[in-house]
């Protein structure tokens, strides 16, 4: 028999407990939006109040770094970083089929039936590495936001090769790997346009932690009532997202305005195109100079939609705080120095709610 979708200890249980997750819930025939997942009205997403699309200025060729234009490239990254804290990239090196082939694989993944998703649901997954799940942190969110996911945090080739999905494994393995040394010029070239030189490993350092998610936007019967993702930024350094081409990702433009007054940038998708965000911890690196995006997701009612990121961050023993040459040059630290460890442990003890993660570490 179909659960009840009204009553919420119902609902909780067929959707987080028992692995079922909006997929589950959409594909039993839902006609409408259970209240669990109508969010308050200064939460939801409005067409009418967002820009339609990022501005060309922050599409970035990144063949361009390895010739005459370089500097003009890394100006340009940087004024991105400081500004929206999001840009896309183009020519950035990863294979176009390989971008095709993840946008299969994450529709093959949630396209299962759920006990052959659920076994990664936290507490039974085969490795703590996996994690099969929904929402964002179900236990803690007043409305919870319509999306399923698998994340799948990278240590080594083996442990990925032995625990990872296998409908989704090797893409994803190999995106992280392809990835990899785009992640490391972009960082390279927001560090130099602060001033600072950092050897190899310290830069290493802040993005040895890396983690694709596969997430999961089930069609809504009402998009204006929900959302995919709830406004917040991110906790690491860099984020590289593929999209798909329904789009849905709106970004904050700057932190001043007030709730319900604020502007909101769609990021259009772009075939070919992997959209760049600055985390928390680049913010917090750079005393403030570069913006972690605020962002969010719309729900849509036309096709489920799938985004495909991946987080990079510094390992959770690794010590975070403003670089010392920025803090002798702008006379005060605007962040404490933390292990990271005890700034991911606050974001993920929490749910969503804007940039307010930024407070655990900030001084001021």
């Amino acid at each position: 028999m179909a659960p009840s979708f009204n009553d919420e200890n119902s609902l909780f249980d067929f959707v987080v407990n028992e692995g079922n997750g909006v997929k589950g819930m959409v594909d039993s025939g839902l006609m409408e939006v259970p209240s669990r997942y109508i969010q308050p009205p200064h939460n939801r997403i409005s067409k009418q109040h967002a820009t339609v699309s990022i501005d060309q200025s922050m599409t970035i060729d990144l063949s361009e770094l390895d010739g005459p234009n370089h500097d003009q490239v890394v100006k340009s990254i940087a004024h991105a970083a400081e500004t929206l804290g999001f840009f896309q990239v183009v020519n950035h090196g990863v294979p176009l089929e390989l971008l095709d082939s993840l946008k299969v694989a994450a529709h093959q993944f949630f396209n299962q039936p759920v006990e052959k998703k659920a076994v990664y649901l936290k507490g039974v997954s085969p490795s703590p590495m996996v994690k099969y799940g929904t929402s964002f942190n179900p236990d803690k969110e007043k409305a919870l936001e319509w999306k399923d996911y698998v994340s799948m945090i990278y240590t080594n080739d083996d442990d990925a090769h032995m625990f990872w999905p296998k409908e989704c494994k090797e893409v994803a393995l190999e995106f992280i790997k392809t990835t990899n040394q785009m992640v490391q010029k972009l960082l390279q070239a927001l560090i130099t346009s602060l001033g600072v030189k950092l050897d190899d490993s310290r830069l290493n350092a802040f993005i040895g932690f890396r983690m694709v998610n596969m997430n999961y936007y089930p069609t809504c019967p009402n998009p204006d009532l929900t959302v995919g993702v709830g406004k917040h930024s991110d906790m690491g350094t860099l984020t590289v997202l593929l999209q798909d081409g329904i789009g849905g990702l709106y970004v904050k433009k700057g932190d001043d305005s007030s709730p319900g007054n604020e502007e909101w940038v769609g990021i259009a998708p772009a075939h070919g195109a992997l959209v760049i965000n600055v985390g928390d911890t680049l913010q917090i690196l750079s005393n403030g100079r570069y913006k972690s995006a605020e962002h969010r997701v719309r729900t849509t009612s036309v096709e489920s939609r799938v985004s495909i990121p991946i987080f990079t961050a510094p390992l959770p023993m690794t010590k975070i705080g403003p670089l010392a040459e920025l803090v002798a040059r702008d006379g005060v630290a605007r962040y404490r120095e933390l292990l990271f460890e005890e700034y991911m442990n606050n974001f993920f003890a929490n749910s969503h709610d804007g940039k307010k993660s930024l407070d655990f570490a900030s001084t001021t």
